[in-house]
């Protein structure tokens, strides 16, 4: 039986340190790279995006919407790249944010969390604003096959302020602190974590740090976005052990040649911080 995702996460951060490497084909990048904008420089710049983050990096997050942009074309280029990263021992968390209710919901869970399918992945980004209960068909999948699940709480998105810190009539508390508390917690690292953008404020979304103690955080926004490594203990407090810093075009601005050496430095800055 496949280990919890939790616990293949906390191994993974352990052996390889935090850093969440973004396999994000922009078409600037694609040019830059060299490399045409179809699925054909899709597949190279995924598999050369993975080839540098084995053994520097423990996990991978390919952004669905740049492959699926070139229709099953693209979706047979990130299902190699999937395979490529599984094979080099890479833990993939596919941003997809996806979410719907009953059967619907279901079905996107069995694309991407079952195993054996072509799209399946370690974990996936999903999105709550049908209701955390819209979740529940993905949670049982996840939860069966040693899966995880990354959920939207505080997007660093400036149109998701006013929704996600709304405050609920019911408990006095934001949207986005309710749906952190609504999250399972495991004695250990759990399973289902929570996305928070590491360019807002917690205390402007009601969250306390504490909330996060046992819960993974995808954290994305460091480098071209404008979050800076060193201030990941103030940005996150006594759960910046938990965070992934998540970092797509930071990571890849510099070319193939640079992909590798630019994880490395990242990696130590965040050991650095945490020390």
């Amino acid at each position: 039986m496949t280990a919890p995702f939790g616990s293949r996460l906390r191994a993974a951060v352990d052996a390889a340190g935090p850093v969440c490497v973004g396999i994000d084909p922009h078409p600037y990048l694609l040019e830059s790279w060299g490399l045409p904008d179809d699925a054909v420089g899709l597949r190279e710049f995924g598999v050369r995006v993975v080839e540098a983050a084995a053994g520097r990096a423990g996990v991978v997050k390919p952004q669905v919407a740049f492959f699926e942009r070139h229709g099953s074309a693209g979706y047979a280029a990130l299902e190699h790249v999937l395979d490529r990263a599984r094979t080099a021992g890479l833990l993939v968390i596919a941003d997809a944010k996806r979410g719907d209710i009953g059967t619907t919901g279901e079905a996107y869970g069995q694309a991407w969390l079952t195993p054996g399918s072509p799209l399946e992945s370690d974990a996936l980004t999903v999105n709550p604003y049908l209701g955390l209960g819209s979740l529940d068909p993905m949670r049982r999948l996840a939860a069966q096959h040693g899966k995880g699940l990354f959920v939207l709480a505080a997007t660093s998105n400036p149109e998701a302020f006013d929704t996600q810190t709304s405050v609920r009539a019911a408990d006095g508390e934001t949207v986005a602190a309710a749906i952190v508390a609504g999250l399972a917690t495991d004695a250990e690292l759990g399973s289902e974590g929570v996305v928070i953008g590491a360019t807002v404020r917690l205390a402007d979304y009601g969250i306390d740090t504490d909330d996060l103690a046992r819960l993974p955080v995808l954290a994305p926004g460091f480098g071209a976005q404008g979050a800076r490594i060193r201030d990941l203990p103030d940005l996150f407090g006594s759960a910046a052990r938990n965070v992934l810093v998540a970092s797509s075009r930071g990571l890849l601005d510099d070319g193939p040649d640079g992909v590798a050496p630019a994880i490395d430095a990242a990696r130590e800055e965040v050991l650095s911080c945490l020390a």
